[in-house]
């Protein structure tokens, strides 16, 4: 419910630093429509990289539409 601008962004960088410390809050931070699943609804981290990398993800089909 909320629009991905930069004073969010910021914010929620600030929110990690307090609560989890300086060392914990990213440097970047991108918003995305939705994270890529398996149909169990785990998170598939390798799609993840792929694409901060800029890289081919490879199978794609056990993602979750």
């Amino acid at each position: 419910g909320y629009a991905p601008t930069d004073a969010l962004r910021s914010e929620l960088i600030a929110m990690v630093a307090q609560r989890a410390g300086p060392i914990a809050a990213p440097a970047a931070l991108d918003f995305v429509s939705a994270i890529p699943k398996t149909r169990s609804g785990k998170i598939m981290r390798r799609f993840l990289r792929a694409r901060e990398l800029g890289l081919d993800p490879g199978d794609t089909s056990t993602a979750e539409d």
